[in-house]
């Protein structure tokens, strides 16, 4: 009888917790949609991990960066426990949707704690050139991030600030050392990627850079 009665003790334990897990699972990612960065804090201090994922098959930080919950964001960054390193199924890292997003705190703090500046494909780098956020390209070069980093397509981040930044990105590249004579895998330059979006604005300065780097060789 004390056997069967222990055994229903810890049978109840079991479901309690089993159905606490599963309320704080619920809690956690409706703390995420609404940014609610305390109830986050809260149930991480209770023990809940950090690293879970939501039936979408999304890491808590990077489906609050999809979101825009910023403060839930950071409470994630700033739980020691939180795997600053997670990659989605598209190899994107949260250090990446920040850069692209144009979260210029939360890429610092994310860089704080040792998100990787240069992971192998597409970079962070590639990212911020892609939404022409200058001072998160600034910072991310100032970490040693590779100005030519090649996608797995070969394209450079230069490439994406020609097709799709701005025309200061484009420039901030070349001041900073970015190649513009380098071809991606269909054999399209940067110069092509501008053109192709009708900017000739961004064209013509990388054009100028070609010039300087080879002045006996005409027009690009």
């Amino acid at each position: 009888m004390k056997q069967y009665i222990k055994f229903l003790v810890y049978l109840t334990v079991l479901l309690g917790l089993s159905v606490a897990r599963a309320g704080s699972y619920e809690d956690f990612f409706i703390a995420i949609k609404r940014d609610d960065s305390k109830t986050i804090t809260g149930l991480l201090l209770r023990g809940f991990d950090a690293n879970t994922i939501d039936p979408g098959g999304r890491h808590g930080l990077f489906a609050a960066l999809q979101e825009g919950s910023l403060k839930a964001a950071e409470a994630l960054v700033a739980w020691p426990r939180t795997n600053v390193e997670w990659r989605s199924p598209k190899d994107e890292s949260p250090l990446m949707l920040a850069s692209f997003r144009g979260h210029t705190d939360l890429v610092r703090k994310l860089i704080a704690r040792d998100a990787d500046v240069n992971k192998p494909g597409w970079t962070p780098l590639h990212y911020a050139a892609t939404g022409a956020h200058l001072e998160i390209m600034k910072i991310l070069l100032k970490e040693h991030a590779y100005i030519n980093a090649e996608s797995p397509n070969k394209t450079t981040p230069l490439m994406m600030a020609a097709e799709y930044g701005s025309t200061d990105a484009v420039k901030l590249l070349l001041e900073e050392g970015a190649d513009p004579l380098m071809r991606n895998e269909l054999g399209l330059s940067a110069v092509d990627f501008a053109m192709r979006a009708n900017r000739k604005d961004a064209a013509d300065l990388i054009g100028a850079a070609i010039r300087n780097a080879q002045p006996n060789k005409g027009k690009w």
